[in-house]
């Protein structure tokens, strides 16, 4: 683990001789969020492949690029595309921008994925504010020699994504008049999408919602004393006898529909930490 503090502070230096300033939050626009880089006042554009020990996103949609900027008066580095497990990266590949994060200065992590919704209240296109989560994806970031300067060997995992963000985030929802929930999010690991069993096993165990993404990265973010806020975009509805073949256009499609909505709390949030800082 020093072999890996070390290339976490070689990877920030390098960011920071193109930004030289504090991050306040980090944010992974996964499927749904990627067009909020537009509106980022973008002081540093960092392609992943110039950032040392940095994976290469392979995943549809991923630009792969870091950006560093202001949004909504907030100092933000932004990851335009994540990795996956099914990329074939490992547990501490997928989450080593979320330490890099953590070394620049950020203090929030903000992640967002699409997803399948099990939970028959839930319809295609409704955002879901992630609560809990549970790992199925067979595997843990912080496996191996554990550093204490990056988090403690056993973190509490009890409240891993905020309650105080969660609650912003439900309330600004209401305030723009669109769907969303609040539930839990189960990670495996793909590439495939589950059998008619699976979602009845996944569904019988308390999940509300299907991933294969965000759990690594909050696993790391949690020990780091980064408050998380997750959301996830409901692409396709996974009821075990009404199932239907998916169609990875069509859940592209639902994602891109839904990012409206998505973006709005992320600036709602964002809006609400400038106003705090500037209180501060």
């Amino acid at each position: 683990m020093e072999e890996l503090a070390a290339q976490i502070q070689q990877a920030a230096g390098v960011i920071r001789r193109e930004w030289s300033a504090s991050a306040r939050a980090g944010i992974i626009l996964g499927t749904g969020l990627g067009s909020l880089a537009g509106q980022i006042a973008t002081e540093a554009t960092i392609d992943y492949e110039r950032i040392p020990h940095f994976p290469r996103s392979t995943a549809i949609g991923h630009t792969g690029q870091l950006v560093c900027g202001q949004l909504e008066g907030v100092p933000i580095v932004a990851m335009e595309g994540r990795f996956h497990a099914y990329e074939g990266y490992t547990h501490r590949q997928i989450t080593f921008p979320v330490r890099v994060m953590k070394a620049l200065g950020a203090e929030m992590l903000i992640v967002s994925n699409a997803c399948g919704g099990m939970n028959p209240r839930y319809g295609r296109g409704d955002i879901m504010v992630i609560e809990d989560h549970i790992n199925l994806m067979n595997g843990n970031p912080l496996i191996g020699i554990n550093d204490d300067s990056l988090g403690p060997r056993f973190p509490d995992m009890c409240a891993p994504y905020d309650p105080e963000l969660i609650d912003r985030a439900l309330e600004i929802a209401r305030r723009e008049n669109f769907v969303a929930h609040k539930g839990v999010y189960v990670a495996v690991t793909g590439p495939n999408l589950e059998t008619r069993a699976e979602y009845r096993f996944l569904r019988a165990m308390g999940a509300d919602v299907v991933g294969m993404s965000t759990v690594p990265e909050v696993i790391v973010a949690v020990p780091a004393k980064m408050r998380v806020l997750g959301l996830s975009i409901i692409t396709d509805i996974c009821l075990p006898d009404a199932l239907k073949p998916a169609d990875i256009d069509e859940i592209l499609a639902t994602a891109a529909e839904a990012e409206p909505k998505l973006r709005k709390i992320v600036l709602g949030v964002l809006a609400q930490e400038a106003a705090g800082i500037s209180d501060f």
